[in-house]
């Protein structure tokens, strides 16, 4: 059956095959390889999304060295497709789908999608998983928000319940999950200190409205954190670990609260007086829509670092370990 049968609403010149970046073993970044391979069939409740643009997450080398699949005691079928996050246009729906329409711009996450990531032309993903593309972002921009837009929030509304007027230190600041978060806390009210990585990154930060930017690399982060919150900081988001973040947590007020996402190593030392939490950035149709509500409410900035061709992925999995701004993309089509 092609993505065509069983849909109700799809596009005439969808065809039957993608190019798409495949890894036919787990290992390196030299197993990335361009490859022809079949579209994924549509469920009743999917939609087929034409991918214009991938995000690379940090994770991505994991999954391709088969850490998930050891991890989850998945058996992995290969050619495997990665990417968990895209923005495209939508190809097809399925019969049960009634919130999109061909042609709609939309982005979406698939964290070890069983249809296949978003390194490819075609991406066939729940509906309860897609969104419309918010404000005014790019199709490249909405492809790489997906999965650290909805990490930064959890840790920030549902994990620090962070309220008007409290000080919050975001580390990790000119990151992915990070420099999001700045922009969201401030959104929700907060005073921002923004401990972000090199000069570059510390404009950035100040950029997006952080009130205090410094840089964890030279900067005293604890002294910072003093003088910003002399009483104590309220809450803390640590989007990177180790030493230099487990010193700047001193700089919490007692009673305050500290979230990290699950997979930050070395995980935050806790510390008597503190509550530190870990999570994950599980995406649910609620907290996107809640994502795009503080998007749409004024101009948002998703730094896109640099953009790579497919032919370019292992080049990319390469440049997600050294020093960049923001996210980074594939550009598929």
């Amino acid at each position: 059956m092609t993505p065509r049968e069983g849909s109700h609403k799809s596009m005439p010149q969808v065809p039957n095959t993608m190019r798409a970046v495949c890894i036919d073993r787990f290992g390196g970044p030299e197993t990335l390889s361009v490859q022809t391979v079949p579209i994924p069939q549509i469920g009743p409740r999917e939609v087929l999304v034409h991918v214009q643009a991938a995000g690379l997450g940090e994770w991505d080398p994991f999954e391709r060295e088969g850490g998930y699949a050891r991890m989850l005691g998945i058996e992995a079928e290969f050619p495997y497709v990665l990417g968990s996050e895209g923005a495209g246009t939508v190809a097809a729906a399925g019969k049960e789908v009634s919130r999109f329409k061909v042609g709609d711009r939309v982005y979406a996450v698939g964290f070890l999608n069983p249809k296949g990531g978003f390194y490819a032309e075609y991406a066939a993903v729940d509906e309860d998983y897609i969104s419309f593309i918010p404000g005014e972002l790019s199709v490249e921009q909405a492809a790489v928000m997906g999965g650290v837009g909805l990490t930064a929030l959890r840790g920030l509304d549902d994990v620090l319940g962070l309220k008007q007027g409290e000080s919050v230190m975001i580390f990790g600041a000119s990151g992915g999950i990070g420099h999001l978060a700045v922009q969201l806390a401030k959104r929700m009210g907060a005073r921002v200190l923004a401990v972000a990585s090199g000069d570059d990154g510390v404009a950035l930060a100040k950029r997006l409205g952080a009130d205090v930017a410094v840089d964890g690399r030279k900067d005293d982060v604890l002294a910072a954190a003093h003088t910003f919150a002399p009483d104590g900081l309220d809450a803390a988001l640590l989007t990177a670990g180790g030493e230099i973040a487990d010193k700047a947590i001193l700089g919490m007020r007692a009673g305050g609260r500290v979230a990290y996402p699950n997979g930050v190593q070395p995980e935050p030392q806790a510390r008597e007086g503190l509550q530190v939490h870990s999570y994950n950035g599980e995406p649910t149709p609620e907290i996107i829509d809640r994502l795009n509500r503080l998007i749409d409410s004024g101009p948002f900035d998703v730094h896109v670092g640099q953009i790579f061709s497919p032919s370019q992925a292992a080049e990319a999995h390469l440049a997600l370990s050294r020093h960049h701004l923001g996210k980074l993309a594939l550009k598929i089509a």
